[in-house]
């Protein structure tokens, strides 16, 4: 169920909106990532919404799509590397560093704040419903601590 090369390729934070930028370290508490802040806590962040995961294979992949995305772009708090994508939905538990667990709660809803990030303008290339296994995700806290870019990712077992 782990994959020890999966790793922390980019950890993101903004004042409010996208792109979030890179931060070679951070805190991860029960509300997000300490230094991130979130214009709309209508339909951003919260408890059950407090970190956002993307994958670095994914952001690649919509590149060579011709998309002009890059990590961050996509308003992810952490981008990551060497997971399969696929396996990741809510209820999947994350290890990231030697600290923090991330418990997946939902996949996120792409919004028109996104548009720069796509041919066309079509941010729901990300959308879960049109192309299942390439949305974000939303995830609450289970345990805090400090990551760093270059951490282990580990998937843990179901409970």
């Amino acid at each position: 169920m782990t994959d020890s090369t999966a790793r922390i390729f980019q950890i993101n934070l903004s004042d409010g909106g996208v792109p979030k930028l890179p931060v070679r370290r951070a805190i991860v508490r029960k509300l997000g990532i300490l230094g991130d802040r979130q214009r709309n806590l209508a339909v951003h962040g919260g408890p059950e919404r407090a970190v956002c995961l993307y994958s670095l294979e994914r952001i690649l992949a919509l590149q060579a799509e011709g998309h002009p995305v890059f990590p961050g772009a996509l308003g992810e708090n952490v981008t990551v590397s060497g997971l399969n994508w696929e396996a990741i939905k809510p209820g999947s538990r994350l290890q990231l560093g030697d600290q923090v667990v991330l418990e997946v709660t939902r996949y996120t809803t792409p919004c028109n704040n996104l548009t720069e990030s796509f041919n066309n303008e079509d941010f729901s290339r990300i959308s879960q419903e049109k192309y299942p296994g390439w949305a974000r995700v939303y995830t609450r806290v289970l345990q805090e601590g400090e990551i760093q870019t270059g951490d282990r990712v580990l998937l843990l077992p179901a409970q």
